[in-house]
């Protein structure tokens, strides 16, 4: 039984395991296959034209994919993720196999340039739609526990991916890391045949805006549903309180302390896997840890345990509090995800992934770019400090956005369930209208509870029950149930995205 991408399913339904691991195991297989080829093309630039050629080609990579993923926000709202992916993802396997063949052939720059440039394009239009796909398939507790089981994908797949890059480069020549990245991709698409079977594309709308209009979506959610408007601060102001400390100032400040380049390799090591160990343990217990832990709790410990990174005094201690850092981080980014994938309104969900995904994206450039510049003034310990007060207005957005009303005028009221306990409680249903871009699944970070509770229980004295809802759209109703009467409309005042 087909059905269409915004007909929900029944609130009783159970989560589709096997579709929600073909999901996680085809990220897998896709993200360890493009860290390898990226491995391998920085390799080949640095040898073909130094520092100057990787900058050209990182550039190439990045700035079509931030620029397309707020039009493949759109894409994915308005034509559904089915149709996006499963031509975006087959599009991306004949362009590496294509640029096998052209590599093999030639040794110059120009090639790797283009072929970086139109994955890049590809990448940002299939963002916001995988991003859209988990919140189909899992609500509530099982999403945050659907979200970090993603999240564990992504943290393995650069440890794995890195070093099979070098080997691929070392025992034959970039082609074969090409082909290689190809053949992942041709695995992605099988998994998608799978995972969307069922999907069709929705409704045309009467009168409906152009794609080119619809892809200030994401920009326009943020002003008009607060809860996601804090979830999107706390997710931006993390991203910048992070990049430039782990990109740039961490062997700065190690070599300034006289520690060697081990100390470096020893601290990442650490904070890797303190985020693989958390992220494991919440695919398994998210939904018996409270939200307000998760995101709170979390956040404002990474705000502390970034700032005591700069004030340690040996490599031992540096390591042990970046492990400390990794742990938090692992249940944090998983629960922003989910909190603003549920926050999303129903048919919105592409555009708020691609906002939340360009948070991620254009926040490392930026923290880069500020913090490099002030460290020069500064210096490196003091500018670090400067992080973690950065870091530390995460957690007060995310009080924010779980304090969140709705809209003056939205009848929606806050999903039931706030106590915060991690129990279960119904599910808010979606409003028609905008298009969210976060990003996981890109995991979408973020949106109401990430249990899928009511955070703010329902108003007292107001004499209505808190309301309940369907659950996500687009989940194919292969079970044949009928989905539930009524729903109320998301808490934070929008039905409700975390990292290819």
């Amino acid at each position: 039984m087909t059905v269409t991408e915004t007909d929900p399913p029944a609130e009783s339904a159970a989560v589709p395991w096997g579709r929600v691991g073909a999901l996680v195991g085809g990220q897998a297989a896709v993200q360890l296959g493009s860290f390898a080829l990226l491995i391998a093309m920085n390799w080949t630039a640095v040898q073909l034209g130094g520092a100057g050629a990787v900058t050209l080609l990182m550039l190439a990579a990045t700035v079509p994919r931030a620029l397309m993923l707020i039009f493949g926000g759109a894409l994915a709202d308005v034509l559904g993720p089915r149709f996006v992916l499963l031509r975006t993802t087959s599009a991306r396997a004949a362009l590496l196999a294509f640029g096998a063949v052209v590599t093999a052939t030639t040794q110059q720059l120009w090639p790797l340039v283009g072929i970086a440039l139109l994955e890049g394009v590809l990448l940002g239009m299939a963002g916001p739609a995988s991003g859209t796909l988990l919140p189909r398939f899992a609500r509530g507790d099982q999403l945050a526990r659907a979200n970090s089981a993603y999240a564990t994908v992504l943290r393995v797949a650069p440890v794995l991916g890195a070093p099979a890059g070098a080997w691929l480069i070392t025992v034959g020549e970039l082609w074969v890391a090409m082909l290689t990245a190809a053949a992942t991709g041709v695995v992605w698409l099988g998994c998608l045949l799978f995972i969307t079977r069922g999907f069709t594309r929705p409704a045309r709308q009467a009168g409906g805006r152009s794609l080119l209009r619809r892809s200030g979506d994401g920009f326009q959610l943020l002003a008009q549903y607060p809860r996601l408007r804090w979830m999107f601060v706390a997710s931006l102001c993390l991203d910048m309180a992070f990049s430039w400390p782990v990109e740039v100032a961490l062997p700065l400040l190690v070599h300034e302390r006289g520690w060697g380049v081990g100390a470096v390799a020893m601290v990442l090591a650490a904070f890797s896997l303190g985020a693989l160990a958390s992220s494991a343990l919440g695919a398994a217990f998210a939904h018996r840890i409270p939200v307000f832990f998760r995101l709170v709790v979390t956040g404002a410990g990474l705000a502390a345990g970034i700032t005591l990174m700069a004030l340690m005094g040996s490599p031992g201690s540096l390591t042990a509090v970046a492990g400390g850092v990794g742990l938090l981080s692992g249940l944090n980014g998983p629960a922003i995800v989910t909190l603003y994938q549920q926050s999303t309104p129903e048919g919105r969900m592409g555009a708020a992934m691609s906002t939340l995904a360009l948070a991620g994206i254009g926040a490392a450039p930026l923290s880069i770019a500020l913090f490099s510049s002030l460290s020069l003034v500064l210096g490196v310990e003091q500018t670090w400090l400067l992080c973690g007060a950065v870091a530390a207005v995460s957690p007060v957005a995310a009080v924010l956005a779980l304090r969140a009303r709705p809209p003056a005028g939205d009848p929606g009221g806050p999903p039931a369930g706030g106590d915060g306990t991690g129990s279960p409680g119904p599910l808010p249903s979606v409003k028609d209208s905008s298009e969210a871009l976060a990003v996981p699944l890109v995991p979408p970070v973020p949106g109401s509870d990430h249990d899928g509770r009511d955070v703010v229980p329902a108003e007292a004295g107001s004499g209505r029950p808190a309301p309940t809802a369907p659950a996500p759209a687009g989940y194919p109703a292969d079970a044949g149930r009928e989905p539930p009467p009524g729903g109320a409309p998301h808490p934070s005042g929008e039905p409700l995205p975390l990292p290819t």
